[in-house]
């Protein structure tokens, strides 16, 4: 109690300024329609603007069980695609029914380690055997192709990626049909190189590169990046520069592609080299 009085002896002026402002502010805004609407609003602002912030910080809380929803729904979406499915009649059929059986289905997976700066890069799923993932399974985003699975444990995997100078993709220019190599060659992890494409096929910039489904690792029609140029090398073939799709420097989410025909597809390949 004596220190409050000591506070109040101390303060006496301060206090009784406070005071009277207050009164004097009060009665400003209760008898004047301007300043009380001025006063309301910028009460409202303020609080606008605090609850504004709250609601985007919860919303950032929700980011992750967002991001767990959005990855299972394209999973699953993914798993419904016509190019999942493979024809088992001899003749073509108009409806989707039971002629077709499926042929790839998709594994959802987030990258637990990932590098770019380096010429063997390689990422790391937290998806492994016990999930169904095998070595030489393809590997795609929402953005267009990753790589490919190399090792597998009971719960991870790692990946060579597209950006890896070890790794060679079969690809195709989507408007033009023609089909050949690309790889990359350890510089601007944002680009790669599509070589083997004859001379005489037409091409131009902005064409678009997909995978040409010419393997038993990814279906045919996954992106894979834009032409921004190209050469002709050799007298005979292009030498074209592609715009990758993928951002492999903010790539969190992927999906591992099982070709459930991979094993019938090699072994008859396999028997054929043999002969």
């Amino acid at each position: 109690m004596q220190n409050l009085i000591r506070f109040i002896l101390k303060y006496h002026f301060i206090l009784l300024f406070v005071l009277i402002q207050s009164l004097s502010l009060t009665l400003m805004f209760q008898h004047n329609y301007y300043q009380k609407s001025l006063a309301v609003n910028t009460v409202r602002n303020i609080k606008g603007y605090i609850n504004g912030r709250i609601f985007s910080f919860r919303e950032y809380l929700k980011l992750r069980e967002l991001n767990e929803k959005l990855l299972n729904e394209n999973y699953q979406l993914r798993n419904q695609l016509m190019n999942s499915y493979l024809s088992v009649v001899a003749e073509p059929f108009s409806e989707f029914d039971s002629v077709y059986s499926k042929q790839y289905s998709y594994i959802a997976a987030k990258i637990v380690s990932n590098s770019v700066n380096k010429q063997l890069n390689y990422i790391t799923i937290d998806k492994g055997g016990i999930h169904g993932v095998e070595p030489e399974m393809g590997i795609v985003s929402s953005e267009g192709i990753v790589g490919i699975v190399k090792g597998v444990s009971n719960h991870y995997s790692t990946v060579i990626p597209v950006i890896n100078i070890n790794l060679r993709i079969s690809a195709r220019i989507k408007d033009s049909g023609y089909f050949g190599s690309l790889f990359w060659d350890g510089k601007n992890p944002v680009r790669a190189s599509l070589v083997d494409i004859p001379h005489h096929a037409k091409m131009n910039t902005g064409d678009k590169v997909i995978t040409s489904g010419y393997s038993a690792i990814f279906p045919e029609g996954i992106k894979i990046g834009t032409i921004t140029g190209y050469e002709i090398y050799g007298g005979n073939f292009y030498n074209a520069t592609v715009e990758l799709s993928t951002d492999f420097r903010n790539l969190s989410h992927v999906y591992v592609i099982k070709n459930h025909f991979r094993e019938e597809q090699i072994e008859l390949e396999n028997t054929i080299q043999h002969d």
